[in-house]
């Protein structure tokens, strides 16, 4: 079996400019990914795909492979994860590469370490998964809900509020960090979450979404506490 990790790398970041390569604690936040990825020892190659030849020099510089460039199709706005998977992929076939099993990992993912990678393919490959997403708890029950209506808090479902929360199942959501597929379904199923996809729960101090500068600022901090390093 054959596994490539394909981290994705857009240049065209908006809301936080060069936000893939932008210096998070000493180093461009993509090299946070490829350091996990490296360190991991699972994978037979670690791959950027991206459509920025600075993102692109940086990727190299730090272990990953470049092999090709993104194409035009795939860095617009409107292209999904898949869509990139897909060409990364069908590119390698191009060259004579193939892959059993693909990992897509997200470039801003500073709290993802070479142990979850490892222990997560492991999972994935005992339960003899066609997949598997790393999942967090959410804090309190969904059931409790609630959204604002005329003004007035309105809860979406009366009746559920009035469960107590050890009568509710947990809930979990996605923490957009990475993804583990076998190739043939991903392709199959034109999605990294086929059927029959198992959960690798993770603890919520690996979890942070970084969209916007707050986000960043965020991530900063909880670095600096999961570090020990208050004085950075």
């Amino acid at each position: 079996m054959s596994i490539v990790a394909i981290i994705t790398a857009r240049g065209g970041s908006k809301r936080i400019p060069k936000k893939n390569i932008k210096e998070f604690y000493g180093k461009p936040m993509i090299v946070y990914a490829i350091d996990a990825a490296l360190s991991s020892g699972v994978f037979d190659d670690v791959m950027v795909s991206t459509d920025s030849l600075e993102i692109a020099e940086t990727a190299k510089k730090y272990g990953a492979s470049v092999p090709f460039m993104r194409s035009d199709k795939t860095a617009n706005d409107y292209a999904t994860t898949y869509d990139v998977l897909e060409e990364v992929l069908l590119e390698y076939a191009k060259i004579g590469k193939k892959f059993d099993e693909v990992c897509c990992i997200y470039p801003c993912v500073p709290f993802l370490t070479s142990d979850t990678l490892k222990k997560s393919y492991e999972e994935f490959k005992s339960k003899k998964a066609i997949a598997i997403q790393p999942v967090c708890k959410f804090p309190s029950p969904i059931e409790w809900a609630m959204k604002i209506k005329d003004g007035y808090l309105v809860p979406n479902d009366v009746e559920l509020m009035k469960k107590r929360s050890q009568d509710l199942e947990f809930a979990y959501f996605d923490v957009g960090m990475f993804y583990i597929c076998k190739v043939d379904s991903l392709l199959k199923e034109r999605t990294l979450v086929p059927n029959k996809t198992v959960p690798y729960i993770i603890d919520e101090t690996e979890c942070q979404d970084i969209d916007t500068l707050e986000d960043w600022k965020m991530a900063e901090l909880k670095y600096k506490l999961i570090r020990g390093n208050l004085n950075a």
